[in-house]
């Protein structure tokens, strides 16, 4: 394997990566929070802030993976129950739908960041601007968009080849 593919793949995991840190911090801080408060009554004052951080870029970066690896959630026991010409459209509808919603949750939360950032709004206890925390949001939507794309014209292909196939 080649440095290049390297990177892809290095680049390519980054949001599994930077997921499994927050992960692993929230577990890790919210262990010693509870330690420092029950144990040594010295509660951290910081510490629900740095939860807060740690939840929001695991969900939001979290999702862009599973996105990317066809591991969201979906319900398919009632589109199974179709035809498979009818499967297929809806697919295309469902296709369509999920990009429309993407789409306008890109497009809200630039709004929402872009909100932190004029009010310079930060945290109470470590003054940590908001539109750092939230600016994933943005991030990782339009790595989920991107990443449906990708699957879908992979899916569409795939139909293409069955069809050549069977004709």
């Amino acid at each position: 394997m080649n440095n290049k593919n390297k990177v892809l793949i290095l680049l390519g995991n980054l949001d599994i990566a930077v997921a499994g840190v927050a992960l692993a911090t929230l577990v890790t801080l919210t262990f010693m929070g509870v330690v420092m408060r029950y144990g040594m009554n010295q509660p951290f004052t910081w510490l629900e802030e740095v939860q807060l951080w740690c939840m929001v870029w695991i969900v939001y970066v979290a999702a862009g993976a599973a996105f990317r690896t066809g591991n969201h959630v979906a319900i398919e026991m009632v589109v199974d129950m179709f035809p498979v010409k009818i499967q297929k459209l809806i697919d295309i509808l469902i296709a369509l739908i999920v990009f429309f919603v993407l789409s306008y949750l890109f497009v809200q939360s630039i709004g929402y960041v872009r909100l932190f950032l004029m009010n310079e709004r930060t945290t109470n206890m470590l003054s940590v601007p908001y539109s750092l925390i939230y600016g994933i949001v943005p991030i990782s939507i339009a790595s989920m968009v991107i990443s449906y794309i990708f699957a879908t014209y992979q899916e569409i292909k795939k139909i293409g080849e069955v069809m050549e196939v069977r004709e």
